[in-house]
């Protein structure tokens, strides 16, 4: 009984998302945090994504979002692996040949960042940008370093902090080189889980605070000086794709006042 009532508090605080990726990828969604693991004492290679606990097996997920890029041949995703739990080099394998086969000549090679855009996505065919955070990517084109895209953790559960630390990393980001991911989530402390117990992330860190976060959003301005990335837990709560997506238009404006 106890290890029943254990897992379903797990779930609760260890969940992020509640839509599947082709329910985010209709959404407006285009960047994935993937965090993967084996598990221990199980025979073969298979890789699952974990956040807390185990979900579906990683070559599922990558079959999904193919058949998504497969119907919609000008759209772009990243998918962004940073964390590897229980996983030895035979296992780094198996994942890496996975995503060369799953999306094949899809991928987009490791190459100057400024130089990806849109237009030379659309020309080369690309749709697939794989950021591998480990050694045993290092020489493989297809495989870009996770130092191309650094992605600052705030680590709190104060919203005013929260935005407080976006703003910093913003300036201090690196103007060329890379990409950045502003984490605009929030993490929960282990006095949040005991107060929270039964509740869970969505209800006691998410839902309250989603105003204060996404005023923030809302403000931005991306390009150099601005935002690139953004990423958000329980994306269905708000209109956040859209939101995030129309701040383009920023971008569009200033171009169309430059002189030409």
């Amino acid at each position: 009984m106890f290890s029943v009532l254990a897992k379903k508090v797990m779930v609760k605080w260890s969940m992020t998302q509640n839509l599947t990726f082709k329910e985010q990828l209709e959404a407006g969604i285009r960047y994935f945090d993937l965090r993967v693991s084996s598990k221990p004492g199980e025979p073969g290679n298979e890789i699952y994504f974990i956040h807390g606990l185990f979900g579906h097996k990683v070559c599922d997920g990558l079959l999904e979002i193919n058949s998504f890029l497969n119907r919609h041949r000008r759209e772009v995703v990243f998918l962004d692996f940073n964390h590897y739990y229980a996983m030895e080099a035979q296992h780094h394998v198996y994942l890496i040949n996975m995503l060369k086969e799953v999306f094949a000549n899809k991928l987009c090679n490791n190459c100057e960042v400024e130089s990806v855009t849109l237009d030379y996505l659309w020309q080369k065919k690309y749709q697939v940008i794989v950021f591998y955070h480990h050694p045993s990517a290092q020489a493989i084109p297809a495989m870009w370093p996770g130092n191309k895209i650094p992605a600052p953790w705030a680590n709190t559960t104060q919203p005013n902090k929260l935005t407080k630390f976006l703003e910093t990393t913003l300036r201090e980001r690196a103007k060329q080189g890379s990409f950045h991911v502003s984490q605009a989530i929030l993490t929960p402390k282990a006095n949040t889980v005991a107060k929270g117990l039964v509740w869970g992330l969505r209800s006691c860190l998410v839902e309250r605070n989603l105003p204060t976060i996404m005023s923030w959003v809302e403000a931005q301005r991306p390009g150099v000086q601005g935002v690139n990335i953004i990423t958000s837990d329980f994306v269905e709560l708000t209109d956040f794709a859209n939101i995030v997506i129309k701040l383009n238009n920023l971008l569009m404006s200033e171009q169309d006042r430059k002189p030409k």
